[in-house]
Formats: C-alpha cells, sequence, structure tokens
C-alpha cells in the first residue's frame, strides 16, 4: 500500500512539476520542492535523528550521497525533461525504473529473478513503448535530450532503490527520509545560485507556489511511503509500482494541463496493469502472504 501511495503521488507531482517548470527554473524548482518536503517531515523526525548523526561516518556519508543523488540529481535530470516533454511521456518513460532496478539488484545479488517478476516488469515496459508509438512513428521535431533527461533519472531512481535498503534496516525511516532531503537542499541551493533563486523567488505567481507546495508536500509524503516499502519488500517490487504513475499522470494531464491522450495510453495502462500484477503476486504457499 505504502509502494501504491507512493507511485500515485510520483504521477500527481510529475504533472504539478510540469505545470510550474514554466515559471521556475529546474535546479530552483528541485530545491523549493525538497526544502517544502524536509519541512514536513522535520516535526515528525526530529526525535529520531540523534541515530542518524550518530551514525557510522561512512553510513552517513552514504545516506548524504543517496539523499543528493534521489533529490538532487534524479530532480533535477527530470525537472529538465519536463521542460521538452508531457507529463504523462515523461512518467511513462520513468517506469523503465523497475527493469533498471531488477537488473542491478540482480547484479548485485541481492534480489532472486523469477520469471513472473521478470514477465511483469518487461509487460510494463511494453506499455512503455506502446504509449511512445506515436512519436516513434512520427517525424521528431528537434532533439531527445527531454527523453534522454528523464531516462536517466529512471537510472538514479533504480540504483537509490537497489542501495538505499541497508541503511533503511540499521535506522529509523522517517529521520532517514528528513536527513537525505536536507542534504540535497544544501547541495541544490548553492547548484541554484547560478539561476539566482534570492532575487527570483519572490517573483513568482501564486499558481506556481501552489503547486510547488503540493509537490513539496507530496515529495514529504510521497518519499517516506517509498522508504518504509523499501525497508519491507525487494527494490523490484517497490519501484513497479512506479507503473501507477504514468496513469495518474495520464488522466490528470488530461484533465488539467490539458495534454492528449491517445488511443495508444489505454492500451499501455492496460500492459501496465497486467505487469504490476504479475511482478507483485506471490505464490499461495508464500510465507509472506500470511503476514498480518
Amino acid at each position: 500500500m505504502a509502494a501504491a501511495g507512493s507511485g500515485v503521488l510520483v504521477g500527481a507531482a510529475i504533472v504539478a512539476t510540469r505545470f510550474a517548470v514554466g515559471e521556475v527554473q529546474p535546479l530552483t524548482l528541485a530545491m523549493l520542492r525538497y526544502s517544502i518536503g524536509f519541512a514536513c517531515l522535520l516535526p515528525f523526525a526530529w526525535r529520531g535523528f540523534a541515530t542518524v548523526w550518530k551514525a557510522a561516518p561512512r553510513d552517513f556519508a552514504a545516506m548524504a550521497a543517496l539523499g543528493i543523488l534521489q533529490f538532487g540529481v534524479l530532480i533535477a535530470l527530470m525537472n529538465y525533461g519536463l521542460r521538452h516533454i508531457g507529463a504523462a511521456q515523461a512518467s511513462l518513460i520513468f517506469s523503465l525504473a523497475p527493469l533498471l532496478t531488477l537488473l542491478l539488484s540482480a547484479a548485485l545479488g541481492r534480489e532472486r529473478v523469477t520469471w513472473p517478476l521478470l514477465l511483469g516488469v518487461a509487460i510494463s515496459i511494453a506499455g512503455v513503448a506502446l504509449a511512445l508509438t506515436p512519436k516513434l512513428q512520427g517525424t521528431h521535431a528537434g532533439h531527445w535530450w527531454g527523453e534522454a533527461a528523464v531516462a536517466a533519472s529512471a537510472l538514479v531512481g533504480a540504483a537509490c532503490s537497489v542501495l538505499y535498503r541497508p541503511y533503511l534496516m540499521r535506522y529509523p525511516t522517517i529521520p532517514v527520509s528528513a536527513f537525505a532531503m536536507l542534504a540535497s537542499v544544501i547541495v541544490l541551493a548553492l547548484f541554484a545560485l547560478t539561476e539566482q533563486w534570492p532575487a527570483h523567488i519572490t517573483t513568482f505567481n501564486a499558481p506556481a507556489w501552489v503547486a510547488m507546495l503540493f509537490i513539496g508536500l507530496a515529495s514529504g509524503v510521497g518519499y517516506f511511503w517509498w522508504l518504509y516499502a523499501l525497508k519491507h519488500e525487494s527494490p523490484t517490487r517497490v519501484t513497479v509500482f512506479l507503473a501507477l504513475n504514468p496513469v495518474t499522470a495520464a488522466l490528470l494531464g488530461w484533465l488539467v494541463l490539458g495534454e492528449p491522450l491517445h488511443a495508444t495510453a489505454w492500451g499501455a495502462l492496460v500492459l501496465i496493469a497486467v505487469g504490476l500484477w504479475l511482478a507483485t503476486r506471490r505464490k499461495p504457499h508464500d510465507p509472506r502472504n500470511n503476514r498480518a
């Protein structure tokens, strides 16, 4: 349930980002997004922060680095991509993350690849390909930097999903989430100086601020749910729920942004749903089915 909720919030945040990115520069938007997310988590993380501050130096540095990658590099790449492609298309490309996670996790020996899991991920990827068919068959106007940026963000997300688990088993989830966001905010604030954010922050209009507040809240709640899921499930079974974000982004992009919803998108959503079911279903004798 936590992974599913996080997947829905990712899709909603992508649509809101698409709305705000025309007003706010990518690095500034990422910095404000996670500043708000950190503020949302801080009241709940405060008491457990001591466990993170007292962590072994290697663990402390690793959690900070993962936060910078997850909230800084990933989101900067996503924001850049959303300046060039639509919200639905971006979320569908980002759905490559489960396959990338499965490959990385298997390569590191942290997850056993089963046929239902592999087939489910493959069918989800087929849904992504189907959704991109109209653009692939037509004449591509301009370049593919937007698509490449979103694909790169999916790779970063996959790597973080695999690498986070050891630290989530050692430390409380909410303090880890808040600390990772704080590390990224500090770095993003420095890099966003190239966009002169201190001078521009007072010039954003009210709709942009509403969108950023929603994105920040969705980021704080969604990321806690994401790490909670990673603590209790394998990385691939968690990241496959990112397939829910295209459903959310496509429908909200159509309703809110007026983005066209091609007929192939409905077929893609069906494939993604089938892939999600295959990848997450368990055999009747699986003892994890008996969890309370």
